[in-house]
């Protein structure tokens, strides 16, 4: 009990550093978008193109995995994007907002809402054979509407940011769901139940007390090559992955301090019987067990979690953009067919009227009950941030759609995006 109490209280410290990184991470995925979308249309389009179809393969056995850099991006590097989901995830059961009914029942019913009605709108329009765009309009960018939050510093109240967050933590776990029982095709069971054996090692390693990362990594590697082979989409793996990361840390607080204590003080006594610039042997040993001990303090679930954001921040989201923003304008029809009204309206109307609509009406029956800090001016905005749907739904968007539908489906995304980031500034500048 004392190293989850340990755990909650760099929460708040965890929780600062990732509204901090997925703020500029939100400003740069813009950035990546509009510049992919410039190359996409300039000159420079062939090598761009030609990127993105440049073959990969890696053999190992009798098996090879063979995709193009595009799908590389989207089938990898989003596989540590989904890991990272399912670390804050699992943070959020135990330790932060969702941890208790009391704190996850509002943001919880602001994110059913937020995807029950979206894909309400997406349906009146394409309740055919386009049925399979539904998980569009679905998940919130964290990190595009967090980047909006940064524009504006301290006008924006830290409730916002967290009430933000915790609804897309929520909004990725529904739409992992979606992913994982809607965008799968025919499976083959036998590495499924590969998979399934390397993630009950994987748990076995966390209830034996194993705490070495690298382990749970290489096993991780292991269980998403296996469930690509199994046709399920591999970015899963990474989230299964992220639920047997150890949290609790190797020693408590209290052993870690008593720890630096004596070495300290060891480190101190030693210092008066110096005689060169040198340190001495027990010196260096102390440092090497105060060393130890700040690796051993800390809890894996964090430290990977830490990790991971600036990964994700600044390297997989950036190119996940910049390979999947990239669009022909002249290859696509702008026609406004049911599919772009459908995701558009999802994106514009579903998703703020689900989040405002849904809080407002359980806060009023008082199933739930609205944080203190929050006013509805917050949840108005919130609501209108959720809007912004631009990374999962271009990433939904490529497994619904072939790559005819699916240009005019990302140009849809894309304007949707900025739109109700605008609306969403404009609303933030004018509520005090």
């Amino acid at each position: 009990m004392n190293q989850l109490n340990h755990s909650a209280s760099r929460i708040f410290v965890v929780i600062i550093n990732f509204l901090t990184k997925e703020s500029l991470s939100g400003i740069l995925l813009f950035v990546s978008a509009v510049l992919a979308m410039i190359i996409a249309n300039s000159s420079l389009s062939e090598y761009y193109f030609s990127l993105l179809n440049t073959p990969i393969g890696i053999a190992f056995g009798e098996h090879t995995i063979a995709m193009d850099f595009k799908h590389w991006v989207n089938d990898f590097f989003m596989a540590l994007f989904f890991l990272l989901v399912g670390l804050e995830i699992k943070r959020e059961l135990i330790l932060g907002e969702l941890s208790s009914m009391k704190k996850a029942s509002f943001p919880i019913v602001g994110a059913i809402g937020g995807m029950v009605i979206p894909v309400f709108f997406y349906l009146i329009f394409n309740f055919d054979e386009n049925f399979a765009g539904f998980g569009v309009p679905m998940a919130t960018d964290i990190a595009f509407a967090l980047g909006i939050l940064l524009l504006l510093g301290n006008r924006v109240p830290l409730s916002l940011k967290i009430f933000l967050t915790s609804l897309a933590v929520i909004d990725d776990l529904g739409a992992v769901l979606v992913i994982a029982f809607f965008y799968t095709g025919s499976i083959k069971w036998i590495y499924l139940l590969y998979a399934l054996g390397v993630l009950l090692l994987l748990y076995g390693l966390n209830r034996l007390g194993i705490k070495i990362l690298v382990l749970y990594l290489l096993g991780g590697l292991v269980l998403w090559a296996l469930v690509l082979l199994s046709g399920v989409h591999a970015t899963i793996a990474g989230v299964v992955t992220a639920f047997v990361i150890p949290i609790r840390s190797k020693i408590s607080s209290v052993h870690f301090l008593n720890t630096l204590d004596a070495q300290l003080y060891r480190f101190n006594s030693q210092e008066r019987m110096r005689q060169t610039l040198l340190l001495t042997h027990n010196q260096q040993d102390s440092l090497e067990v105060i060393r130890g001990a700040y690796e051993a303090v800390q809890n894996p679930l964090i430290r990977l979690e830490h990790y991971l954001h600036s990964i994700s921040a600044f390297v997989v989201m950036p190119v996940f953009a910049f390979t999947n923003a990239g669009i022909d304008l002249g290859s696509v029809d702008f026609e406004m067919n049911n599919i772009v009204i459908g995701v558009m309206l999802g994106l514009m109307l579903g998703k703020p009227v689900g989040i405002i609509s849904f809080t407002y009406i359980f806060a009023k029956l008082k199933w739930i009950e609205k944080p203190s800090r929050l006013s509805w001016n917050h949840i108005v905005s919130a609501g209108i941030l959720g809007g912004i749907g631009f990374t999962m739904s271009i990433f939904i968007a490529n497994l619904a759609f072939d790559d005819s539908i699916n240009q005019a489906v990302k140009i849809a995304i894309f304007i949707s995006s900025l739109i109700m980031s605008a609306i969403g500034l404009l609303y933030l500048l004018k509520t005090k």
